[in-house]
């Protein structure tokens, strides 16, 4: 099989629905021989050749240089967290899990306040709701914590400068594993058969390669 052959499309894909549960390469051939390609068509090769085999090493140094950024600035893992947290609430299940764990958590200092957090009743009439249902998180209406948390959100990620953190960290993980990939001589072991079958094998399910 000739990677050169190989869309990114197909790349893609076969990153997708393979194994990532592999151990990552050692650390002596993550680091072997290095050589810059002769052409843009052996860049090409070489590189999608790399990006599969190293997956895994690549996905360590990803989360190590984010995990670095974020120690620098501890502020801003707060602010990407209220993030998720904000986006997450959006789902029915999970708003509504974060309600009731909430509120039983008050509920063992403060009946009372716990009382109050509850979400209204609806009236129903022949069985079904007057209306489309409405999720509460601790007795507010979610749209109405869903844009405080956003605004807590905006203004986390402008005071810890989350942006630069988030973003520089991504550039230079990305600027690390496209210099790697196309630098990195593929050693023998990714040139066998067997490498290369696998990666057959991946794509089997969209069709023949």
């Amino acid at each position: 099989m000739d990677w050169g052959n190989v869309t990114f499309e197909e790349l893609a894909e076969g990153l997708q629905e393979v194994d990532w549960t592999s151990p990552p390469r050692p650390v002596s051939e993550f680091f072997g021989k290095f050589s810059v390609p002769r052409s843009i068509a052996k860049w090409e090769s070489r590189s999608k050749c790399n990006l599969y085999y190293y997956r895994t090493n690549y996905f360590i140094l990803f989360a190590a240089i984010l995990e670095i950024a974020f120690l620098w600035n501890p502020l801003a893992l707060f602010a990407v967290a209220m993030a998720a947290f904000c986006i997450a609430c959006v789902n029915d299940s999970f708003a509504l899990s974060v309600s009731h764990k909430i509120t039983r958590a008050v509920r063992c200092v403060s009946p009372q306040l716990a009382a109050k957090m509850r979400p209204p009743v609806m009236s129903v009439i022949r069985g079904r709701p007057t209306a489309k249902r409405t999720v509460y998180i601790c007795g507010q209406n979610r749209k109405i914590v869903i844009l405080f948390l956003a605004a807590v959100t905006c203004l986390m990620w402008f005071l810890t400068s989350a942006f630069l953190t988030v973003f520089g960290a991504l550039a230079i993980a990305l600027a690390c594993i496209i210099l790697h990939s196309s630098l990195r001589t593929p050693n023998l072991k990714a040139r066998l058969n067997t490498f290369r079958e696998e990666f057959r094998a991946v794509l089997c399910t969209y069709g023949e390669f």
